[in-house]
């Protein structure tokens, strides 16, 4: 089961219904709506934090699916005026399908925070791989190069 496409973005972080993101079953024909809460989840380990929230390895509970969930706390993204770039960075990455950029799944929120459902990347982040092995060798850096310009370049003919 694959958590996939989200339909609309809220005006309003703030209100208190969820929107509505769909679930494919494997096969593409079969889509089902789904309104997703805290509750459908398994939360596992802490992946890291940021500014406004943290990022938790998490499971779904009815399709066994591992992914990312980034917790954001609304009080935060107020306090630093940021609602509209999240509002915009979902509405983007929603859209993006590209093996080298991270899957948006769906968002969802409650009173206080924001969920966003996210590609797990199993591998972990670049920038910990570089610190692990001190330098990468031009191969390597090749590859990881080509990958990078590989996304930027879909992403800027999506616009």
């Amino acid at each position: 089961m694959r958590i996939h496409e989200i339909e609309s973005i809220p005006e309003s972080l703030n209100d208190k219904e969820n929107d509505i993101g769909e679930v494919d079953m494997k096969e593409k024909s079969a889509y089902s709506v789904k309104n997703f809460t805290l509750d459908n989840f398994e939360i596992g380990r802490p992946l890291g934090k940021g500014k406004f929230g943290n990022v938790y390895l998490a499971r779904e509970k009815q399709s066994k699916y591992i992914v990312a969930l980034k917790v954001l706390f609304k009080s935060q993204l107020v306090k630093a005026n940021v609602q509209h770039q999240l509002r915009r960075e979902i509405e983007i990455q929603s859209h993006l399908r590209h093996p080298n950029i991270l899957r948006l799944y769906n968002y969802f929120y409650d009173d206080a925070r924001i969920y966003l459902v996210l590609e797990f990347a199993g591998k972990g982040e670049l920038y910990k791989e570089l610190q692990r092995c001190r330098r990468f060798d031009e191969k390597r850096s090749a590859t990881f190069m080509a990958q990078i310009a590989s996304a930027l370049q879909y992403c800027h003919a999506k616009k």
